[in-house]
């Protein structure tokens, strides 16, 4: 078995992984850390929560432990899809870069440029970014890349579907043609594909499992829920969620909650909330301060639900996730194996859990082909407490614009005499008329036995009376 003693790093960085607790490499590393350590371009295409991150910044640290940086000129770039990604890579940079004297600098929203200007002004060995704030700094002329060596795109496919493909292109072009690349992805779309043909120069590929699988140490379920109705949809399908929850009991030490819109993030966590859990929102319209502040706690323990856009859907490395709920249906089907990757990481155990709708049919039947099999189907935990379709229609009359006892009441008191009414002035409509409605053969003549009796009366009678 292959040891990090057996991959060429130096001295100071292996005696830094000794010290994180690290002894095997995982297949990806094993496979990109030789390759990139030659110089080499190097296309990593592996599953999420495999160890892509030490993949290149292990060799990256060994090849940069000689040399100077120079003001505004990073000598390595690396380029991450979020914020909470850029800022776990820089960590990871910290712990393997302990014995070794190099700078960094973390460029990411959120953060004040007056600050990060000064970093990059006295000269950084490691630039960690995400696109739109790197090309900010750029456009102030506070940047220049030209001098980088090795550039490093991380969850390259995320960055394709944020829309980031023609940024990285742009980047691309701004640094050297003589750099060496590191391309990193869970799956390879064919934009991906052109990328890597058109800015990588015969990469090694390293592929450690099959595009778009899910861990084998992760039990996946799907939930398939009916609502009662359209507008109990929303509720019945947090009920559905708090069941699931309380029918994994204490085996669900803490969990990550997906939901597709940022809207029903905040109303799932805030739900939970009022339930008893422990649970906190983040998406990407939060302060990055606050998104850091829950990822902290989420981690530490002191939180048990995060509840989360895709934000937080890859490579995050919070290894201790016992479960992955997705309160949505993902509409990409590769998200659905980011977000379960957030457990079962580093060979534990993990459960993801599904709720599906029958609007979510289309985007299920993805999901099952893409990872090639069909997701176990779990019983419903609430299904025998829904509420009645029934129970629901006799409660309607009490959506009047009376309160309290009056409304209920009002319906009851004078619903008799208006069909009475009703049913009197059909009746009296023929008569009236003078039509033959009942279709038969009998005919009113005049005004038959209905007229008034004072009708009757001559002119005098009436007079004296």
């Amino acid at each position: 078995m292959t040891k990090f003693t057996d991959l060429a790093l130096s001295p100071k960085v292996l005696k830094a992984v000794e010290a994180a607790g690290y002894e095997t490499p995982t297949p990806i590393q094993a496979g990109a850390i030789p390759p990139a350590l030659e110089g080499r371009d190097v296309l990593g295409i592996a599953q999420t929560g495999t160890g892509k991150t030490a993949s290149f910044t292990l060799p990256m640290i060994s090849m940069l432990a000689r040399g100077r940086a120079r003001a505004r000129m990073p000598r390595s770039l690396v380029l991450c899809p979020t914020r909470e990604l850029a800022a776990q890579v820089a960590e990871n940079f910290d712990i393997y870069a302990q014995n070794v004297k190099l700078t960094k600098a973390l460029l990411i929203g959120g953060v004040s440029f007056k600050e990060q200007d000064a970093l990059i002004d006295r000269g950084v060995d490691v630039l960690i970014a995400t696109p739109g704030r790197l090309l900010d700094h750029f456009e102030r002329g506070k940047l220049l890349l030209t001098g980088v060596q090795i550039m490093v795109v991380d969850e390259a496919d995320r960055m394709l579907d944020m829309g980031f493909i023609p940024d990285i292109e742009r980047i691309f072009s701004l640094t050297p043609f003589t750099r060496q690349t590191l391309f990193f992805s869970a799956t390879m779309a064919p934009e991906i594909e052109r990328i890597t043909n058109t800015f990588l120069s015969n990469p090694e590929r390293i592929e450690v499992a099959r595009q778009a699988t899910a861990s084998e140490t992760i039990t996946q379920e799907v939930v398939l829920i009916k609502p009662s109705r359209r507008d109990r949809a929303a509720k019945e399908k947090r009920d559905v969620l708090r069941g699931i929850i309380e029918r994994e009991g204490e085996a669900c030490s803490n969990a990550i909650v997906f939901c597709n819109r940022k809207v029903d993030v905040d109303i799932v966590a805030k739900s939970l909330k009022k339930h008893g859990y422990n649970a906190a929102a983040i998406h990407g319209d939060l302060d990055q301060s606050q998104r850091m502040k829950t990822l902290d706690a989420f981690r530490d323990g002191e939180l048990r639900f995060l509840v989360a856009s895709d934000v937080a859907a890859r490579g995050l490395d919070i290894p201790s996730v016992s479960h992955v709920f997705n309160y949505d249906v993902p509409s990409h089907s590769e998200d659905y194996v980011h977000r379960i990757g957030r457990t079962g990481r580093a060979g534990r155990e993990g459960k993801a859990v599904m709720i599906s709708a029958p609007v979510d049919d289309k985007n299920l039947a993805a999901i099952e082909k893409l990872i090639d099999k069909e997701i176990p189907r779990a019983e419903n935990p609430v299904a025998n407490a829904a509420p009645k379709p029934e129970a629901d229609t006799e409660e309607k009359p009490k959506r009047g614009r009376g309160r309290g006892k009056k409304a209920d009441a009002a319906p009851e008191t004078k619903a008799e005499p208006v069909v009475a009414k009703e049913e009197a002035k059909v009746a009296e409509k023929p008569a009236r008329r003078g039509r033959n409605r009942d279709g038969g053969g009998n005919k009113t003549v005049g005004m038959g036995d209905h007229m008034p009796s004072f009708i009757a009366m001559s002119f005098e009678e009436r007079k004296a009376s």
